[in-house]
C-alpha cells in the first residue's frame, strides 16, 4: 500500500468569501500602494540631489560672474567720467552763454608769472588754485577778476607761501552773476 503523504492545509477548504476576497484584494492593492508611493519617495529624492547640483552650479556660475564684474569696475568708471566730461562739454559748447568766454578772459586775466594748478568752471563760479611769484601779480588778478562784469564776487580762500620754489600757493573762489 501506498503511503500518502499527508499535507498540512492551514486554509480552510471552504468556498472563499465577499471578506476574504476584500482582504486579499485590499491586501494586494496595499502593496502596489506603498511601492508606487516608495518609487515617488525615491524619485523625488533622486531628483533633489540634480536640483542641488544645479544650484551649487548656478552658485558658481554667479561668483565667476561676480569676479568679472569687479575687474571690469575700474574700466566702468573710467568710461562713465569720460562719457559725463563728454556730455557736459557738449552741453558748454552747444549752449548759448558766456561760459567759454568767461574761461578764456580768466585766463587772459593771469600774469605771466602765474601758473593754474587747477581751474575748475561750474554753474555758480569758478575755483582756481594756482601759483604765482609776485603778491603785485596776484593782486593785479584779483582786481581783474573783481571787475570783470559777470563776476559778483571773488573770495581769496587760502594763501601759502611756497619758500622752496619762491611762489605763492592761492586758491580762491570766483562767483557768477546769475543771469
Amino acid at each position: 500500500m501506498a503511503n500518502k503523504p499527508t499535507s498540512i492545509n492551514l486554509l480552510r477548504n471552504e468556498q472563499i468569501g465577499v471578506l476574504d476576497k476584500v482582504i486579499n484584494w485590499a491586501l494586494t492593492v496595499g502593496r502596489l500602494l506603498v511601492i508606487l508611493t516608495e518609487l515617488i519617495a525615491l524619485s523625488s529624492f533622486i531628483y533633489r540631489f540634480s536640483l542641488d547640483r544645479q544650484l551649487i552650479d548656478l552658485h558658481s556660475k554667479i561668483k565667476q560672474e561676480q569676479a568679472i564684474v569687479a575687474i571690469l569696475k575700474n574700466n566702468e568708471d573710467k568710461y562713465r567720467n569720460l562719457q559725463d566730461r563728454l556730455s557736459l562739454a557738449s552741453s558748454f559748447s552747444n549752449s548759448e552763454n558766456a561760459t567759454p568766454k568767461i574761461f578764456q578772459d580768466v585766463i587772459r586775466f593771469a600774469p605771466s608769472d602765474m601758473t593754474f594748478n587747477s581751474l575748475t568752471l561750474n554753474k555758480n563760479g569758478i575755483n582756481i588754485d594756482a601759483s604765482v611769484q609776485t603778491t603785485s601779480s596776484l593782486s593785479s588778478f584779483v582786481n581783474s577778476l573783481t571787475n570783470y562784469p559777470l563776476i559778483k564776487t571773488v573770495v581769496i580762500s587760502n594763501i601759502e607761501n611756497k619758500p622752496l620754489s619762491s611762489s605763492i600757493a592761492v586758491s580762491l573762489t570766483a562767483s557768477l552773476k546769475q543771469k
